[in-house]
């Protein structure tokens, strides 16, 4: 006997066909989906994705009609001004030339701000592991920082919701987060990154901790992976001497001596080495003493 799954059913669009002589992909369209028909009438997108085209020259009663918002005669109505025109006659960056100079380009960098109680929520919500080093590589996998260009700054604000212990290493840190964090059991590394290396390490082709000048050893930290490329390390002094500093937990304060401070210039007092010159004294001879 068959069973009652092997019996023959009749569809109910084909009387004359039975559902076991039909192959099983075409199944599905034997009962098509039935919704009720007031759910059209409530499609809609999201707001603010989609804008009205403005239709222009189409008669006053639109706003835009006549004129088409160009106003009347002229330059501006009839095509386009270049910027800085000033009639035709010489523009002003020609007689009175350019002063001044751009500091923005040379020395500033555009770090992502991230903030704690951002960090705590995606823990919360399992898109991060506390228990692992969080990196770079996994804030920009879980989608918690984007766009990154020269780095990632982590910030104090929403603190007091911090209760994870983390491990977090991030290209600069407020002096409230690292204090935050370290409340809470955690630890945070400030290493140096270059924006080429962010882009190797989201791809994962670059390690995201180590380089050659790094002894970083965080709790929780798997077997160290074989990379093509390295991490550099800064060159310039600036970033040195940020990463060389323990009060920003930089990555490089291991060459520190005992005492001594973070700057390549200046000497911390005390720590260098004093010799004292021995002073010559001069002894008068015979021929110093003659008065003629």
């Amino acid at each position: 006997m068959r069973s009652n799954l092997q019996k023959a059913v009749v569809a109910p669009w084909f009387p004359s066909l039975s559902i076991s002589r039909i192959s099983p992909p075409f199944l599905p369209f034997l009962y098509p989906q039935q919704r009720p028909a007031s759910i059209l009438s409530s499609i809609s997108d999201n707001p603010g994705a989609y804008h009205k085209k403005i239709r222009r020259g189409r008669g006053p009663s639109s706003g835009k009609g006549k004129t088409s918002g160009r106003g009347h005669k002229g330059q501006k109505q009839h095509g386009k001004v270049p910027r800085g025109f000033n009639g035709g006659q010489t523009p002003d960056e020609v007689v009175h030339g350019i002063r001044g100079f751009n500091n923005v380009s040379s020395f500033s960098v555009d770090m992502k701000p991230l903030n704690l109680e951002k960090v705590q929520s995606w823990v919360d919500q399992g898109r991060l592991d506390p228990s692992k080093p969080i990196t770079i590589r996994e804030l920009a996998k879980s989608r918690c920082v984007s766009q990154v260009k020269d780095g990632v700054k982590l910030l104090a604000k929403g603190s007091e919701h911090l209760t994870s212990p983390l491990h977090i290493i991030t290209s600069r840190a407020s002096a409230s987060a690292i204090a935050a964090v370290e409340a809470a059991g955690g630890s945070v590394t400030t290493r140096y990154y270059t924006p080429a290396s962010i882009e190797r390490i989201i791809k994962g082709k670059t390690d995201p901790i180590h380089s050659l000048q790094s002894q970083i050893s965080v709790e929780g930290q798997q077997e160290r992976k074989r990379y093509d490329m390295r991490l550099p390390d800064p060159t310039s002094r600036k970033d040195i001497e940020y990463y060389r500093d323990p009060a920003h937990r930089g990555y490089l304060s291991h060459q520190l001596e005992e005492g001594q401070g973070p700057s390549l210039f200046f000497k911390t007092p005390g720590t260098g080495k004093f010799v004292a010159k021995a002073v010559r004294r001069k002894t008068a001879s015979a021929a110093e003493n003659r008065i003629w």
